[in-house]
């Protein structure tokens, strides 16, 4: 009996292609300049807090930056000579949802999957743009294309890279974007297009209506059988018990190798202040560089303590923070405006 949805993905051979963890080395970075200027307090801010983002990481590994190019000339200024730039149609900024998950086969060969793009469940209209940057950016890369009829966004899992997946229950299944497809079917497809065997539920976060609870707010793979988990002791924020809820369906857990996972708290940045009902308080929501992490940072005192805890948890890379505000007012944070492809063998 053929599947239910019939997608370009049910041809791929079992276990052809893995989704590399981010820790793992890469080629370079992608990223897309800020378009939509409706959501952000002051666009010329956010780019500029973009441009420092890209020149940042372009410290440990190259970094493109998709512009649209009514705004390339003005986007090389701030970006400078070192940031390459593809001029591209697109509508928004979020490289990690539009963008596509590149995968590595057994032979180092690169592809990356292109999952359906509807601007998180329609919640902004002319998204055909960013809903086809993932094939451009798959041909500038060299990189085969795997298409996927499934709605999803590459902030919406986290992989280890031995074969575990962890997403949300109040993303992917969301009548906004997969209202036929069940639990059952989204997670098969997860499996056969990322190349993982197992995928961990979390309930996610209901008041995250930006994305729907992507995990990249929550929970990250830090390195195999360790996942960092967004909290707060603070009782007061709406956040508080989807927090709690994520953090106890997190315990007891296994891996695809059946290891437990172990599971560390990181505290959410309360004491940002904003005007902003999206913004981002996130540590989780970092970009592991080269050798190096990419810590937001918002100028409170949380600030300190997640830049020890990164430094014990990641003594083998540099702690790099960057103020985020101009990013975090918009919905998402670092992680959330990059995307890596992972260096070839």
């Amino acid at each position: 009996m053929a599947p239910r949805h019939q997608s370009e993905s049910d041809s791929i051979p079992a276990d052809a292609y893995r989704m590399p963890a981010e820790w793992e080395p890469h080629e370079r970075c992608w990223m897309m300049w800020p378009t939509r200027a409706e959501i952000w307090n002051d666009i010329a801010a956010t780019r500029r807090a973009f441009a420092a983002a890209a020149r940042t990481i372009r410290l440990f590994e190259p970094v493109t930056m998709v512009v649209s190019p009514a705004d390339a000339m003005a986007a090389r200024a701030l970006l400078g000579p070192a940031i390459d730039v593809l001029e591209a149609p697109i509508d928004d900024s979020w490289c990690r949802d539009a963008g596509p998950c590149f995968l590595l086969d057994g032979k180092g060969d690169l592809a990356g999957v292109d999952f359906c793009f509807n601007a998180w469940g329609g919640k902004y209209q002319g998204y055909a743009n960013d809903a086809a940057v993932a094939a451009r950016i798959l041909a500038a890369a060299g990189a085969e294309r795997i298409g996927s009829r499934l709605v999803a966004e590459g902030g919406g899992v986290t992989v280890d890279g031995e074969g575990t997946l962890i997403t949300t229950l109040s993303c992917f299944p969301n009548s906004n974007r997969n209202p036929d497809w069940d639990l059952a079917e989204i997670e098969d497809e997860l499996k056969r297009c990322l190349g993982v065997r197992k995928v961990i539920w979390l309930p996610g976060n209901s008041f995250d209506t930006e994305t729907d609870g992507h995990v990249d707010g929550v929970a990250v793979f830090a390195r195999p059988g360790l996942v960092l988990v967004q909290t707060t002791d603070d009782k007061s924020q709406p956040e508080y018990q989807a927090f709690a809820e994520n953090l106890e369906a997190l315990r007891g857990q296994t891996d695809a190798k059946g290891r437990p996972l172990q599971v560390m708290e990181v505290k959410s940045a309360v004491g940002a202040d904003s005007t902003s009902m999206r913004f981002c308080r996130s540590y989780v929501n970092f970009y592991m560089a080269n050798g190096a992490l990419i810590m937001p940072c918002y100028g409170v005192e949380e600030d300190r303590a997640t830049y020890r805890l990164f430094s014990e948890v990641f003594p083998e890379r540099k702690i790099v923070p960057l103020v985020v505000d101009d990013i975090a007012f918009g919905g998402g944070g670092i992680h959330c405006i990059t995307q890596q492809q992972p260096r070839r063998n």
